[in-house]
């Protein structure tokens, strides 16, 4: 099979298993809680396996898939997860497997149409699939904000891929054909030095996309005019506000 799906993440895969943030238990929690059954799970665009790794702990086995070999390589390994490279739109399961399909972060990259149907396909009756992500992050220092956020909307704006608008939208304009389930909304908090701040940004697609056209990491030069306004030894409160559509699928009549 010839992937065509972007993989825009594979240059860097190292650095995006070190340095993505984590998504907080209380998410996977409540997703788990609308789970009746908990042999065979999905996680697609699985990137580092960083939501196979907790679904691990509550399923039989899970199965992650990217179109990427350099994720996968840098995965997390546990007994009962098992990584295939392959399309999300075009897998090699069977039909009515899985009792949950989750997609952390990616579903955006994703053909809605086909994703969807393939999805319904492998699904068993009353299956969960839950699709998150987390928007521009907030520290509790407002000069910071305004600095990030000009790095995110003036120095990378032309160097977004035109999928990014569904992440700044809040998946809400993706199409969700199936039985949505209200969710409450999830923040992830955690502490970061420059370093661990540095290496967050490195792994954002408008960077790669900068760099490939420019010959220069942004990066470097607003880590640069960080680093002079707050100094080197500062730690700053990050705040990732995290969204997520999610419902279930039905195919017994």
């Amino acid at each position: 099979m010839s992937l065509s799906a972007k993989d825009i993440f594979s240059i860097k895969s190292d650095c995006y298993a070190r340095y993505r943030p984590q998504y907080p238990a209380e998410l996977f929690d409540f997703i788990l809680d609308h789970v009746e059954e908990k042999e065979l799970a999905l996680d697609c665009g699985t990137g580092n396996g960083q939501a196979a790794n907790v679904l691990a702990e509550h399923f039989k086995k899970v199965y992650g898939i990217d179109i990427s070999s350099s994720q996968i390589d840098n995965a997390v390994r546990k007994d009962n997860i098992e990584y295939i490279i392959c399309l999300a739109e075009q897998t090699p399961f069977p039909e009515n497997t899985f009792n949950l399909i989750t997609v952390a972060t990616a579903i955006h990259w994703f053909q809605f149409d086909s994703f969807y149907s393939e999805m319904r396909r492998i699904a068993s009756d009353k299956c969960v699939l839950a699709c998150w992500g987390y928007n521009l992050l907030k520290t509790d220092t407002s000069e910071f904000n305004e600095m990030l956020k000009a790095f995110y909307t003036d120095t990378l704006n032309d160097y977004w891929d035109k999928e990014r608008r569904f992440v700044e939208q809040e998946y809400k304009t993706i199409p969700f054909p199936f039985d949505e389930i209200e969710n409450p909304g999830f923040e992830y908090r955690v502490k970061w030095n420059l370093f661990q701040l540095d290496g967050y940004l490195n792994t954002w697609s408008a960077v790669h996309n900068y760099f490939k056209q420019n010959g220069l990491n942004p990066v470097s030069v607003f880590m640069d005019q960080v680093n002079q306004k707050f100094g080197p030894d500062m730690v700053f409160s990050i705040i990732f506000p995290l969204f997520m559509r999610m419902g279930r699928i039905f195919k017994k009549q």
